[in-house]
């Protein structure tokens, strides 16, 4: 044999092998909300992260917020491709665990900075935050100090905000509306529907319209002044604290029970705990992170609208009078 034709063979032995070895490569498929899989946000590098030390392949599967996660998820069943769940938060958990399709994660948090214990055999934290307005300090000068206050103001600012049937952030500002208000909650819609510009799927498309002016203020969280502040030196935006207090939200994971991953997915949510996912939340996800201490943030966190009442309704309660809850708020809103 030629020389010419030995080392075809050689390079054609070493693509065979390496297509091979590729081939092997396990694919790990997550579904999350699209901001979380988007270039700016933490998607691209906790892929990398993974898969330098997995041996498998990190898939993310880009939905529009964390409601649309588990209502995919749901209408999937067992045929779902999805290995992971990555992006409903402490709202939805109780209906989530009820639906079955969820297994336990075997899992123990010995690393949370979350402000209480962390309890739950099928979901794990990754970050929290809480809710907030955000607005251009420069176009709103006098923002509402309380949620009364912007509702009850018929002159008051416009406002975007997401829909409760689709996004974890519509539906944690209808559960803040309804734990202010109680009863009467459709009074308070119907006063606060006059200045709502948008009601959009998701959070990405609300605050992009904000953005380019659409509304005074948008449902957000009070870490978003973080990302204009650290990514774009720009410190028009602020989150207007209400007295009230705001509500909270914990953004979680988990393991679905009809993955063949099982493994790698313990693996994943192990890693997501870790050092190397916390320190990327911050600054990409821009909320804080469950298991890494404050004292790690940026600088630009410092400074940022601190809840002085963090506002929660319990999951068993939520599962029980979320649709009921949902159904009053579309009665007010499409009238």
């Amino acid at each position: 044999m030629s020389t010419i034709y030995k080392i075809s063979a050689a390079i054609l032995l070493s693509a065979v092998v390496s297509s091979s070895c590729m081939a092997a490569k396990p694919t790990l498929t997550v579904y999350t909300y699209d901001s979380f899989t988007s270039d700016w946000g933490p998607g691209p590098k906790v892929k990398m992260a993974f898969e330098e030390t997995c041996e498998c392949n990190l898939s993310l599967v880009g939905l529009e917020d964390g409601v649309s996660l588990l209502n995919r998820l749901k209408l999937e069943g067992k045929n779902t491709k999805a290995d992971v769940l990555l992006g409903i938060d402490t709202n939805l958990t109780a209906d989530a665990r009820a639906s079955g399709l969820f297994s336990e994660h075997q899992l123990t948090v010995t690393n949370s900075s979350l402000p209480n214990a962390w309890n739950d055999d099928t979901f794990l934290p990754y970050d929290y935050g809480y809710f907030a307005f955000v607005y251009n300090m420069e176009l709103l000068k006098n923002p509402p100090t309380s949620l009364k206050e912007l509702v009850e103001d018929a002159n008051g600012p416009t406002i975007l905000i997401q829909d409760p049937r689709t996004s974890t952030p519509g539906l944690g500002f209808m559960l803040w509306v309804k734990k202010v208000y109680g009863d009467k909650s459709d009074e308070a819609w119907e006063k606060l529907s006059k200045r709502i510009v948008t009601v959009s799927k998701g959070w990405s498309e609300a605050y992009g319209l904000f953005l380019k002016g659409e509304a005074d203020m948008v449902l957000s969280y009070t870490t978003s002044p973080a990302y204009h502040i650290i990514a774009e030196e720009d410190k028009r935006f602020a989150a207007a604290e209400f007295s009230e207090g705001h509500y909270q939200q914990i953004e979680v994971a988990g393991l679905v029970a009809a993955s063949q991953q099982q493994g790698l997915g313990k693996k994943f949510l192990a890693f997501m705990q870790g050092e190397k996912f916390q320190n990327i939340i911050p600054t990409t996800n821009w909320m804080y992170p469950a298991a890494l201490d404050r004292a790690s943030l940026p600088e630009g966190f410092k400074g940022l609208v601190e809840p002085s009442i963090a506002l929660l309704f319990s999951d068993s309660d939520i599962a029980n009078n979320r649709k009921k809850w949902v159904g009053e708020w579309l009665e007010v809103m499409s009238k």
